[in-house]
């Protein structure tokens, strides 16, 4: 229900400190760190929810900073925010696990290579490395191609579930005073005296500054003040999800030697259980194209039995693609001189995810430099309660838990082990569609891809958002699952009482 008029008029007058466009893991890591401060903070969303832009394709891989130039932005950021993220995780009680990498090397010249790399990330800072022959691959990883001589060990490497951390982020600034907006896309920006005025979907927003973290439409965004030195251009990487039995398929993250444009395909161990094989590395014009290929299939295919030839295309239950915003060999994170308040957060693609909580310091730091006042609350929640997944539970923990909450005894999705009780708290917690029950709790990623779960899951959600079964989408508006002409059958009308 639409806010009375004059609510709505107040709202639209309101001048915010800061306004930041796009809430993915960047924009909510910003976001968050300046939730720190007394300061009114907006965050603008265009999606339905967070993380369905860059965030959702994340392989969830928190880099060392072995493949980044010393000289490199990026990797400096990487090496800070492999460090920073550990403590965002407990702060947050988001699932983090140290699994380290592998650099695989074949014959005498990517010995050289890896060598080379292995100079390089010294020079940033990059600790524990180690070249490792093979007889210690084949102790510690058994399944990995006998043809293998020797590989670069980066022990700091780790995973996490780039969407419950997205989630979790959020959840946190939104406790510290952080207005979120969704369903917000920006139309049109310009500098008015002492702020800037984003005109958007969802009515016109103020702020003194504005931090442009947009992802794949950050150069659109920056556009709009003029300027046009930088270009998204969306690089497609398919991705290839194995069954959940695969899970100790490798120890590590396993990589082969990078190329120019890519870190190649990967054998990905994943915070949820289910290893990962990919990604391509294509760039591409369309920035809406998430389709996959035959072509993509096979070519990650091969490049995976390379490193572990046991990988087997049975073993593949899903299979996805997600654009990276490339806007040159580094990150463009900058305040605009044409555009005073104005910073550019773009081009942020891999380690982004890994480099998220120094990204938001070093924006903090621009903002004061820029004349931003940074007085830090007395009060900042630093910490959430841990969200309860049956799934990562000792049986015997889960019975305690049914005891106290029979909801937690009632199995939705069995394929993952999520019960109505997570599902309804993730609805709480901000879930409105299918896809953001999924990112939240796995429910429809197992091997049955919601066949058993799905029309549950929806009568829950219209139960708890209080809306008709035609009004419950996958992702947001355009991906209905129920469509109007079954109306005859009574679903149009269903609703909670």
């Amino acid at each position: 229900m639409a806010p009375p008029a004059s609510r709505q008029c107040t709202k639209i007058m309101k001048i915010h400190d800061v306004a930041i466009i796009g809430a993915g893991v960047i924009g909510t890591s910003i976001a968050r760190e300046l939730s720190r401060y007394k300061l009114d903070i907006a965050l603008l969303e265009k999606e339905t929810e967070l993380a369905f832009g860059v965030s959702k394709s994340n392989s969830g891989i928190i880099h060392p900073g072995t493949q980044n130039p010393p000289g490199s932005l990026k990797g400096k950021l990487c090496v800070q925010g492999n460090f920073l993220i550990r403590k965002v995780s407990k702060e947050l009680s988001v699932d983090f696990k140290e699994v380290g990498e592998l650099i695989v090397a074949f014959n005498e010249n990517e010995i050289k290579e890896l060598l080379h790399l292995k100079k390089e990330a010294e020079i940033l800072g990059v600790y524990g490395l180690k070249i490792v022959d093979r007889a210690w691959l084949k102790e510690n990883e058994p399944n990995l191609n006998s043809e293998a001589v020797c590989g670069l060990y980066a022990p700091t490497a780790g995973i996490i579930s780039p969407y419950r951390l997205v989630y979790d982020i959020a959840e946190n600034a939104i406790r510290n005073g952080v207005e979120i907006h969704t369903e917000t896309k920006v139309i049109n920006i310009i500098k008015a005296g002492g702020y800037f005025e984003i005109g958007a979907s969802r009515g016109l927003f103020k702020a003194k500054y504005l931090i442009n973290a947009a992802g794949l439409f950050a150069d659109e965004i920056s556009k709009m003040l003029g300027i046009n030195d930088f270009r998204i251009r969306p690089r497609k990487g398919e991705e290839f999800i194995l069954d959940k039995k695969k899970e100790n398929l490798t120890s590590h993250l396993i990589f082969p030697l990078p190329s120019k444009i890519s870190k190649g395909v990967l054998i990905i161990k994943t915070a949820d259980g289910n290893p990962m094989i990919g990604p391509t590395a294509e760039d591409i014009e369309d920035k809406e194209d998430f389709s996959t290929s035959e072509s993509g299939f096979s070519k990650v295919l091969s490049s995976a039995r390379r490193l572990v030839p046991s990988i087997n295309d049975k073993d593949i239950i899903a299979y996805f693609a997600g654009l990276r915003p490339v806007a040159g060999d580094d990150f463009i994170i900058r305040h605009e001189k044409r555009a005073p308040g104005f910073i550019n957060v773009a081009g942020i693609q891999s380690p982004g995810l890994t480099a998220s909580p120094a990204i938001a310091l070093l924006v903090a730091s621009i903002l004061k430099d820029n004349g931003m006042a940074l007085r830090r609350k007395l009060i900042f929640y630093a910490h959430r309660k841990k969200t309860m997944h049956i799934f990562a539970r000792p049986f015997s923990k889960t019975k305690k838990l049914i005891k106290k909450d029979a909801s937690y005894g009632d199995i939705v999705c069995r394929c993952e082990m999520v019960s109505s009780k997570e599902i309804m708290d993730a609805i709480k917690r901000g879930a409105k569609t299918m896809d953001g029950v999924k990112f939240r709790t796995r429910a429809q990623s197992g091997r049955c891809h919601g066949s058993f779960c799905t029309t549950r899951i929806m009568k829950i959600l219209a139960e708890e958002t209080r809306t008709p079964l035609t009004g419950i989408t996958k992702r947001g508006k355009g991906s209905e699952i129920v469509i109007n002409d079954r109306a005859t059958y009574g679903v149009d009308h269903w609703s909670t009482p």
